[in-house]
């Protein structure tokens, strides 16, 4: 399996990382425990989680962090895997309120410590942008964590190109690392889905695509397989799906195509979308969920496929 380089770093990552966002509601205890280690057994050794995951919970102070953190200490070693998370997103009420101070970065990330039982997390991603801040400020802030050795790579979530591109100029002029990975929502179906619920979700757009193919801040995006759109298409029917983003006729017609691609090469709904990233001609590091050790074992079986682009010319891919 062929690890993923970030330039300019010691980072070397499996292809696909292991989100967390179903951690404390789908598995947890030592289901979760099976999850993790399995996952790391396969070859997988990126594990991406966020302060924020737990906020959604009604009467949930700590759950995703909590469930990676019980595992860390379960375990007790942190040397064979790589640990992602993020902070500074909006409270769930007041979606509109910027949490991007240096305070409140600092008290996100403090409290993610100890949630996680480690002193340091590999890569420490802002979770939104305030463009009424400045990057010098939003760096400075990354920096001093980092110096304070809280971090050792920090990283951007739902940045646009012309954000990350500043950031990039100023990290340049200063002599610093910059961000090392950038996560936005991009998948098979955002080509032609209608917008997105959260208008402070960024969609990954052919400008953000060429960035990444010329950059050192790797693309891990979010939200790989299309939220289930494809699979519940597949086993339900249009009416299972009416109501989702994905529901266009670029989407139904692309649903016919991964169908197929399916039953030719024998790979899974998911497997068929991660393949998706596999194929775009420069290193993509999509983040995906399983629920449990069946999914787990589907995404796994990902990593030891080598994926065509010719069988993905049903996407116009250029």
């Amino acid at each position: 399996m062929k690890k993923i380089k970030i330039a300019n770093t010691d980072l070397e990552l499996s292809p696909i990382g292991l989100g967390t966002v179903g951690a404390g509601l789908s598995w947890d205890h030592e289901d979760a425990f099976r999850i993790f280690e399995n996952y790391l057994a396969s070859g997988g050794n990126l594990i991406d989680t966020a302060h924020v995951y737990s906020d959604w919970v009604e009467g949930e102070v700590a759950r995703a962090e909590r469930v990676v953190g019980e595992w860390i200490r379960n375990r007790k070693r942190t040397d064979d895997f790589i640990l992602m998370t993020k902070g500074g997103h909006p409270r769930m009420n007041t979606m509109e309120i910027s949490r991007l101070s240096k305070e409140e970065m600092e008290s996100d990330l403090n409290a993610s410590l100890k949630k996680l039982g480690v002193d340091c997390v590999d890569i420490y991603f802002y979770h939104r942008d305030d463009v009424k801040r400045p990057v010098e400020e939003l760096i400075e802030t990354m920096e001093s964590f980092r110096k304070a050795g809280k971090i050792r790579y920090y990283g951007c979530s739902n940045w646009t190109t012309a954000r990350m591109k500043e950031a990039d100029v100023y990290c340049k002029s200063k002599g610093y690392r910059g961000f090392v990975a950038n996560q936005d929502m991009f998948n098979m179906g955002v080509k032609y889905m209608n917008p997105f619920s959260d208008p402070t979700m960024v969609v990954c757009d052919q400008e953000m695509l060429e960035y990444h193919r010329h950059s050192d801040n790797l693309l891990m995006p979010y939200m790989g397989i299309c939220s289930g759109f494809f699979h519940i298409l597949k086993a339900k029917g249009i009416e299972a799906v009416k109501d989702s983003c994905y529901n266009t006729e670029g989407n139904i017609k692309i649903a016919d195509a991964v169908y197929k691609l399916c039953e030719e090469k024998g790979y899974s709904i998911t497997q068929a979308l991660l393949g998706f990233f596999a194929v775009q001609g420069f290193d993509i590091l999509p983040l995906v969920s399983a629920d449990d050790q069946e999914q787990l074992a589907e995404i796994a079986a990902t990593l030891s496929i080598e994926f065509n682009k010719n069988d993905y010319e049903f996407l116009n891919l250029g």
